[in-house]
């Protein structure tokens, strides 16, 4: 958001970061469900309640964000976060459900494909092993691709260098006896649409994230043509609703799904912010960066 690649608006001078894990310092009369000394996190979009509203409010965006020491939130906003996570790793749940909410109903066996081993897709990936789905990482980093099967028994991480591979779709084609995969999460946007469409296998989903990839396109890629010849169906996704952060959560919690995999071996104090900033920035992270307030 605040190198305007991601399509909200970002108040000039305004407290930036969108996701946080708290501890609940007091309440007020009225408040039923949280008490002091919860850890609790804030949606995303403070207007996506039931996920069926129109206007958005995004923290670090339209609205300050939470880059402080101390807030003041209406419950409604608020989820209980999982119990078995060091704070570090629970920050990580909250800004995810927007995979999440797909993963958790899929069927074990399902395929899926999540492109860079950036934060959602690594996400992602640690929810598919524990729900029995078969994820495929693709990445430009050889040695990033080795730690991220790593993470899962042999061959449950499959893996596609998309230097070394660059009709990555056909990879993922080969990856799958020819027949696709079901789920894409796409976080490049228009420069890459082409070829995860070419990737899907029939009846699949495309998962739209983001815009790592900008919107520097000649021409508009072909959209219609393939969802229909492959009834697929392409939607996009942001950090959903309470309830569905807060179904995230429990599964969490309830799978006992460890998290530390994807913590960065960084972490910033509060006073040395714009480091991580610039840390972030600069590509040099492997995992989450995380300011410890």
């Amino acid at each position: 958001m605040m190198n305007g690649k991601y399509p909200v608006q970002v108040i000039d001078r305004g407290i930036p970061a969108s996701d946080c894990a708290a501890e609940v310092i007091t309440v007020g009369s009225d408040v039923k469900d949280f008490s002091p000394g919860d850890r609790v996190a804030p949606i995303f979009d403070l207007n996506t309640i039931t996920g069926l509203e129109d206007n958005m409010q995004v923290l670090g965006g339209d609205i300050d964000g939470v880059l402080r020491q101390y807030a003041v939130f209406d419950q409604k906003v608020l989820v209980h976060l999982p119990k078995h996570l060091s704070w570090e790793e629970v920050v990580l749940t909250v800004p995810e459900p927007l995979p999440g909410k797909h993963l958790i109903c899929h069927e074990p066996g399902a395929l899926h494909c999540y492109k860079g081993r950036g934060g959602v897709s690594m996400f992602a990936l640690l929810i598919c092993l524990a729900a029995g789905i078969q994820p495929i990482i693709t990445s430009s980093s050889d040695k990033k691709l080795e730690i991220v099967r790593a993470l899962g028994k042999p061959g449950a991480v499959q893996t596609i260098n998309y230097t070394t591979h660059p009709e990555w779709d056909e990879q993922a084609r080969h990856l799958t006896c020819g027949r696709g995969v079901d789920v894409v999460v796409d976080n490049v946007g228009p420069t890459a649409t082409t070829q995860t469409l070419s990737s899907l296998a029939r009846g699949g989903l495309v998962s739209l994230v983001g815009f790592l990839g900008g919107f520097n396109i000649d021409k508009q890629p072909d959209v219609l043509g393939p969802v229909l010849l492959k009834s697929a169906t392409a939607r996009g996704l942001t950090p959903g609703s309470k309830p569905e952060l807060q179904a995230l959560c429990n599964f969490l919690e309830e799978k006992a799904v460890q998290l530390k995999p994807l913590l960065d071996d960084a972490i910033f104090s509060f006073e040395d912010s714009k480091n991580a900033f610039d840390y972030l920035y600069a590509a040099k992270h492997i995992g989450k960066v995380v300011i410890r307030m």
